[in-house]
């Protein structure tokens, strides 16, 4: 792939599959914290997005949440279960974007192993509350975009580039396909 910048010395795209994909995607959503969990994305409406942290990313890839069975992105997710979901782990680096399916269950032992008191917040009735769901969003394809090294060295290549005059650029990025 041509560089945007033709000072560019390096190579700054590499497309990750498997496990270093799905390494790459725990790294940068531990970075981040939380994420936008996108709904509605392909009825040519506006996107419904809302805030959201997974309970756990299991070692297949798949994001495990728990929803009100009410709520609006469950609603939404029984009409399309398509979901995209964006992460942002600085200003500077740390950038995801996964796209894939999200079910819906009322999976009694998935909801005790993700169950965590501040829950008690959404679900007044504990663990055993009939609103709560499980959703597992499946990722099928993504995009990030990180740096090599880390930000010092980032920002030193910068530096260094802008005195030269070349473009030393310490991003990567590439698909991502758990």
């Amino acid at each position: 792939m041509d560089s945007i910048n033709q000072n560019q010395p390096e190579d700054n795209f590499k497309d990750l599959i498997g496990q270093e994909a799905l390494n790459k995607i725990k790294e940068l959503t531990k970075a981040a914290g939380s994420g936008f969990f996108c709904t509605k994305i392909a009825t040519g409406e506006p996107v419904a997005t809302r805030p959201m942290a997974a309970e756990k990313i299991d070692d297949s890839g798949n994001f495990w949440f728990l929803s009100a069975s009410d709520s609006h992105k469950n609603a939404e997710i029984s009409r399309d279960p398509s979901v995209q979901m964006f992460f942002q782990g600085s200003s500077y680096s740390e950038f995801l974007t996964l796209y894939g399916k999200a079910t819906i269950s009322t999976d009694k032992q998935k909801i005790d192993e993700l169950w965590d008191a501040t829950m008690k917040t959404w679900f007044t009735e504990g663990k055993d509350d009939p609103r709560i769901t499980v959703i597992k969003f499946t990722p099928t394809q993504g995009y990030y975009w990180d740096i090599k090294t880390n930000m010092a060295v980032a920002l030193v290549k910068r530096a260094y580039g802008s005195i030269v005059g070349e473009t030393y650029d310490d991003s990567i990025e590439g698909s991502i396909l758990p």
